[in-house]
């Protein structure tokens, strides 16, 4: 896994929990969770391609047809 990857992971953990917490505070409950939402596709669709990967080598490491 590339560390710039996790870099980017880690900032937008960081700038989600900031969004977060300023719409939690101005009463936006809603907004504060679609953001968090948001937050967690994002970094779901970068790491798809490791996840496939994975995959692929565990079906290669068993030989499952």
């Amino acid at each position: 896994m590339e560390p710039l990857l996790i870099l980017r992971i880690a900032l937008v953990g960081i700038l989600v929990t900031i969004i977060n917490s300023l719409l939690k505070q101005s009463g936006r409950d809603e907004l504060a969770f679609l953001t968090s939402l948001t937050g967690l596709i994002v970094v779901l669709l970068w790491l798809l391609p490791y996840i496939t990967d994975l995959f692929l080598t565990i079906q290669q490491l068993f030989n499952i047809v």
